[in-house]
């Protein structure tokens, strides 16, 4: 476990009258805590990232779909972006849950990674393994993001959840 981002994530608290009363998760780009304050201030999830560019990279696409008023995908909930500190690298967020979609620090804007064809060929199959028989589906969703100017190519059922 990172310490920094720990310390992070409990800083980002700690300025705004957060506290962190459990995990909600945790992979390669950072850990995601849930935050509650007084009644006012209600529960949040609290995103630290390990490093500065996966943190920006989903600073963006929230914003980006702040701007654009994106609240769900075809009943997919998003959350949403309630605050963030670019030094502590945290993003504040409201709660969702499943039907969501979610985890966008390895997502791009305006333009996909440029891979070979092999590569997107690799990828398809791993994502038509993992979802199986939801694929299709998340395929929309996808489809419906890079109409938005965000290609998300790290899909997992954990980010696009269905029920």
């Amino acid at each position: 476990m990172d310490e920094e981002t720990i310390a992070n994530a409990e800083a980002y608290a700690a300025r705004h009258q957060l506290r962190l009363i459990g995990r909600l998760g945790f992979g390669i780009h950072g850990i995601v805590w849930l935050a509650e304050g007084n009644a006012e201030l209600g529960t949040a999830a609290l995103k630290a990232h390990f490093h500065r560019e996966p943190y920006l990279r989903e600073r963006a696409v929230y914003e980006r779909l702040a701007e654009l008023g994106v609240t769900e995908l075809r009943g997919f909930e998003v959350p949403q972006l309630l605050g963030c500190d670019d030094s502590l690298r945290v993003l504040k967020m409201t709660v969702v849950a499943p039907p969501h979609v979610l985890d966008f620090a390895g997502a791009w804007l305006d333009f996909p990674p440029e891979f070979s064809d092999e590569t997107w060929a690799d990828w398809t199959r791993k994502n038509q393994e993992q979802f199986g028989a939801s694929w299709p589906m998340a395929q929309v969703i996808l489809g419906d993001l890079q109409d938005l100017g965000i290609h998300m190519h790290d899909p997992s059922p954990s980010n696009i959840r269905f029920e």
